[in-house]
């Protein structure tokens, strides 16, 4: 377990009395703690603030941390903690370009092959960027190949324009918006939707069954990325979540938050357990006394 010396939160649990007009319903969608929220503690912390937390599982986010990257060493933290890994964030971010090497495919087999290795059931991959010429060109195919040749998902990630000196640019190919191409399935981040300025409820409605799993974050719309916890920000996150419940989703849904301003272990768990206790709540879905509340 932890080592923070802490008692273990205790979280409120939604209501579970049948009303008047229908019953409460929690959908299956497990909820995970990505490893990047503990940032800058390491892998290992992830696991196990998760475990003291109560989340139900991982995502780790392949970095330059070798544990991270370690098929045999995250199993060990799998068993140490009980805590199993639900899906793997590829190292396709600018800043982990040097991770598992430059050229982008091998990086995503790899990551394909960690996934198995460790029983997640998603790969999470950034679209490429403009530069990687190559790459972007068959991106939208390839990822489809992956993902039937390891037989996960491999959910590409919205992004967003970069901007400056007021200038919009475009530094994704085949695009930040995932809407109008082809993937068969994807992340919604709520914290790039917010530096996006794009309607989350209405990005979340459009994908459909596309959508295979959500960062749950907030932001203020800040041209940087904040990854605020949920409730902070000006994004729907409670009414994405809502959504997601009536549709009784079998996602994952992945608390993605930033905590470096936490000045000891103490406070990062606080904002991970406020974090987590917003999920839990807003994931409850009234539905009619009898009823399934419909299909993703």
């Amino acid at each position: 377990m932890g080592t923070s010396g802490t008692e273990r939160p205790v979280l409120p649990s939604p209501p579970a009395t049948r009303q008047d007009d229908g019953a409460v319903r929690v959908p299956r969608a497990p909820v995970a703690l990505s490893t990047a929220s503990v940032y800058p503690m390491n892998c290992a912390d992830g696991f196990a603030i998760a475990s003291e937390l109560g989340y139900d599982g991982v995502e780790v986010m392949v970095w330059t941390d070798p544990v991270s990257q370690d098929a045999a060493g995250l199993a060990r933290l799998v068993e140490h903690y009980d805590m199993p890994v639900l899906a793997i964030h590829a190292p396709t971010l600018l800043v982990t370009q040097r991770v598992w090497g430059r050229e982008p495919w091998d990086k995503l087999h790899r990551s394909c092959r960690l996934a198995l290795d460790l029983g997640a059931g998603t790969v999470v991959v950034h679209p490429p960027f403009r530069w990687q010429r190559e790459y972007a060109t068959g991106f939208v195919a390839g990822v489809e190949r992956l993902a039937d040749e390891y037989g996960v998902r491999l959910a590409v990630e919205n992004m967003y324009p970069w901007r400056a000196r007021g200038r919009e640019l475009l530094a994704y190919a085949p695009g930040w918006d995932p809407v109008p191409h082809d993937y068969r399935d994807v992340t919604l981040d709520l914290s790039h939707t917010a530096t996006a300025g794009v309607d989350a409820l209405a990005m979340a409605s459009a994908l459909g069954d596309r959508l295979a799993h959500l960062h749950l974050a907030d932001g203020e719309g800040s041209p940087k990325d904040e990854h605020l916890v949920p409730g902070q920000g000006t994004q729907p996150c409670g009414e994405v979540l809502g959504l997601l419940a009536e549709r009784n989703w079998d996602g994952t849904v992945v608390l993605e938050v930033n905590t470096r301003r936490a000045r000891t272990r103490q406070e990062r768990e606080a904002d991970l357990a406020e974090a987590l206790a917003f999920a839990r709540l807003n994931l409850a879905s009234r539905v009619p006394a009898g009823g399934d509340g419909g299909g993703a």
